[in-house]
């Protein structure tokens, strides 16, 4: 099997940059500029973010989306010919839920791909937990795992999670 291209989407703050440079064995390119808008944080992106990975023998290349309604275009051309999705949501942010549940609407209605929602911040208190989520998603529990984004192996656990679900002969 040739590289997986993975995306890795939700919304602004989710973590998205962060999960795609502890993971890339590779230098990431990163396309973030100030924002022009107050979002919570001095910067955002606003094209993609790319990093690769091997897992197991398996190459990942991995695109992280801009979390703006606005750089929406760019989900469906991050998308194009991506087999599957990871949807980032942070655990102490459950008013960006909605905002998540659109985009991965947006995603899977025009790009039906299979994935996987990591809620991101578990190592906080006073975060959501996976089983929450998946309650306000709809989404068998297995579907839903929580993560710490800057914490490589449990990033590594959300892939690992989307790939033995969705392509168990992949592992």
């Amino acid at each position: 099997m040739g590289p997986m291209k993975l995306v890795i989407s939700g919304p602004v703050g989710a973590g998205k940059t962060t999960f795609v440079q502890t993971l890339s064995e590779t230098e990431v390119v990163a396309t973030e500029a100030e924002a022009s808008e107050d979002i919570g944080k001095k910067y955002t992106t606003v094209a993609f973010d790319f990093g690769t990975l091997n897992l197991d023998g398996q190459e990942l290349l991995l695109y992280g989306t801009p979390g703006q309604d606005r750089f929406d275009f760019m989900w469906d051309v991050l998308c194009e010919g991506a087999l599957g999705l990871t949807l980032l949501v942070a655990g102490d942010r459950p008013e960006d839920f909605a905002q998540a549940r659109n985009i991965l609407e947006f995603i899977t209605s025009r790009n039906p791909v299979p994935f996987v929602v990591g809620v991101t911040r578990q190592d906080l208190p006073k975060v959501w937990k996976p089983e929450d989520v998946a309650s306000y998603f709809d989404l068998p529990a297995e579907q839903v795992c929580g993560l710490n984004a800057t914490d490589s192996d449990s990033a590594r656990e959300v892939l690992i999670r989307l790939l033995e679900l969705n392509f168990p002969s992949s592992r």
